[in-house]
């Protein structure tokens, strides 16, 4: 493969029916998916790329019963306790994207200590969406840039892609590749903003049997693209 991306995102669904054809219960999928997470965020760190944003829970799952959704956040913390020396032997930075709103104060405090403990990591950045939204995000972003224009801090000739991109959850760059699990295909309100050229994968795999074979095989994918953006160059 001789183009590694820069900025990759994965959008992991199908735990729960990974653990429903099983006959688990939904929290089980999300567990097996979490140590998948742990094992893909490693193997795309050594293959050289710098930033892995995941679609870890989207705003609209609130809609989910109380009881998954409070197994879903028992399970982050889980993750951001005890995964924590990893992360940083690994030299990982992480990061967060979303709303803190409605999330409990014990993710929120999670949230913080891997933050602050990872903040000078610098192999690669991993970014979690949690809480997270597209559009919600633009919005956010559309209220932040009307208040420094109103203060004066930000001139309106000054606002383009790249100022506009700085008033997002996190100032990272466009996703190159976007692979999403679990036979669905559509982009489900993820970083719309980022996207914008995206080359996309879909695999059939539920995200708990994705592996690093086929996470090759979306790289496989990616090098066989023609990403013109826009131009017509290569044709």
């Amino acid at each position: 493969m001789n183009k590694i991306p820069l900025h990759v995102g994965i959008i992991m669904d199908g735990n729960g029916r990974w653990a429903k054809e099983k006959g688990l219960n939904r929290s089980e999928g999300h567990k097996a998916g979490g140590k998948v997470l742990e094992k893909i965020a490693l193997y795309a760190k050594n293959l050289g790329i710098k930033y892995l944003s995941v679609y870890a829970f989207s705003t609209d799952n609130f809609k989910r019963s109380e009881e998954e959704v409070n197994n879903l956040m028992d399970l982050l913390i889980y993750y951001f306790k005890t995964k924590l020396d990893t992360i940083c032997k690994d030299n990982i930075k992480v990061v967060f994207s979303g709303r803190t709103c409605n999330l409990r104060s014990d993710v929120i405090e999670a949230m913080k200590h891997i933050i602050e403990k990872t903040k000078n990591n610098t192999k690669c950045i991993l970014n979690i969406c949690l809480n997270y939204g597209g559009q919600e995000e633009i919005v956010d972003a559309c209220l932040k840039i009307a208040n420094d224009l109103n203060s004066g801090f930000l001139k309106k000739e000054a606002l383009n892609r790249e100022t506009f991109r700085k008033y997002l959850y996190q100032d990272l760059p466009p996703i190159d590749l976007l692979i999403r699990t679990g036979k669905e295909h559509r982009l489900s309100n993820f970083m719309l903003y980022q996207n914008f050229y995206a080359e996309i994968y879909f695999t059939d795999t539920f995200f708990p049997d994705f592996d690093e074979k086929e996470f090759d095989e979306a790289l496989i994918y990616y090098n066989k693209c023609d990403r013109k953006f826009g131009d017509v160059k290569n044709n």
